[in-house]
């Protein structure tokens, strides 16, 4: 009777153990404030991938557990508390789908600090690109990258007259350099180049001065409320201009927030659209099974980082610690997502340089 009550505490305590085995990532973001719509569909879109690699047992018979959420509001300062509250109080074994370039910034001395890994940052920002930051695992082209094809594309199609309206801080100054590169490579200058505050955009004088300078095309760079706030300001000035912003406002809580003025708007994509990639198949199959609706652009960016990151905790071996998975991410190599190849080495923590371009159509879908 004694061995059997041993060996019933001993199946308790190992049942016990594997109910408990997770695998802890955290993640700051703005869940609420002028990126909440994006941020949820982002990390809708990782969860879809997560919830289907649980089901199937995980990683090594752990679960990966996302529970560990905190809102930052979009607020650098609370992103880096955060990040301290989910590393030194949380014991997280990596941190995961960050937004935003100055909140990801104020996250880096802290990686460096514990030794601990952040992937796939929802933000293009060169400066988590170069000089190569140690701890970060960007699974996206930059902002400047996506600018400067935007700029290309209007200068292919005919379009000279060119603003560019950016927000005052790192990321608006990342997407300023990438259309000016786009402006050199096209032999233009923009017609109009201004810029607002980040916490406080007022375009009450920029509407008006774009429909003054004769503007074919407005590149905006921003956050998507400030986005639409301009959008609308530019209409009511009575500027027709052909409006682009960038990947960061690539999800359907935007194009609903545009309302009346969705339709025409471009939008650079840092993934691609179409079926033919397994990447997007995968995504669309899983969301039809759990019976969701169409994914985003957004979302699909949250599903390839959630494969990255499964990705990298299945080579960190059957117990991921920080330090285990930051060399399985530098000794990733090229790993085939579904038809797009994520690359990193101790070099190069970029990622992917994919960047293509949508419009939105009447029926308030991202479209080639």
């Amino acid at each position: 009777m004694k061995h059997f009550m041993a060996f019933s505490a001993l199946l308790l305590a190992l049942a016990s153990a594997a109910a408990q085995a997770q695998i802890l990532i955290g993640q700051t973001a703005g869940f609420s404030g002028p990126v909440a719509a994006g941020v949820k569909e982002t990390t809708d879109g990782a969860r879809l991938y997560i919830d289907a690699v649980n089901a199937r047992g995980g990683v090594a018979g752990q679960k990966i557990e996302l529970t560990i959420s905190l809102d930052d509001r979009f607020d650098p300062k609370q992103a880096a508390e955060n990040a301290r509250i989910l590393i030194e109080e949380r014991n997280v074994a990596a941190l995961f789908l960050s937004r935003g370039t100055p909140h990801s910034e104020a996250i880096m001395p802290l990686l460096d600090k514990h030794g601990i890994p952040l992937i796939a940052p929802s933000t293009g920002a060169m400066v988590l690109h170069q000089p190569v930051r140690k701890h970060v695992f960007n699974v996206r082209a930059t902002y400047q990258r996506e600018a400067e094809k935007a700029i290309t594309h209007l200068a292919t199609i005919g379009m000279t007259r060119i603003a560019v309206l950016h927000v005052d801080d790192s990321f608006g100054l990342d997407g300023l350099a990438g259309a000016q590169k786009g402006f050199a490579a096209a032999k233009l200058a923009p017609i109009l180049l201004d810029k607002f505050d980040r916490n406080k955009p007022d375009f009450s004088r920029i509407g008006p001065a774009v429909q003054q300078a004769g503007a074919q095309a407005v590149l905006l760079v921003a956050s998507a409320a400030a986005v639409l706030d301009g959008i609308k300001a530019l209409r009511a000035a009575g500027s027709s201009a052909q409006v682009v912003t960038l990947s960061n406002n690539a999800s359907a809580g935007f194009v609903k927030g545009l309302g009346q003025h969705a339709r025409g708007v471009i939008v650079t994509q840092v993934f691609p659209q179409s079926m033919s990639y397994g990447l997007v198949k995968e995504a669309h199959d899983l969301a039809r099974a759990k019976g969701g609706g169409e994914v985003s652009p957004a979302m699909l960016e949250g599903f390839a980082a959630g494969k990255v990151l499964v990705e990298a905790l299945r080579r960190a071996g059957p117990r991921p610690s920080r330090a285990r998975i930051q060399s399985a991410l530098e000794n990733f190599g090229k790993f085939d997502i579904g038809g797009l190849e994520v690359h990193f080495s101790p070099q190069d923590h970029t990622g992917m340089d994919f960047a293509d371009l949508s419009i939105i159509t009447a029926d308030g879908k991202f479209r080639r």
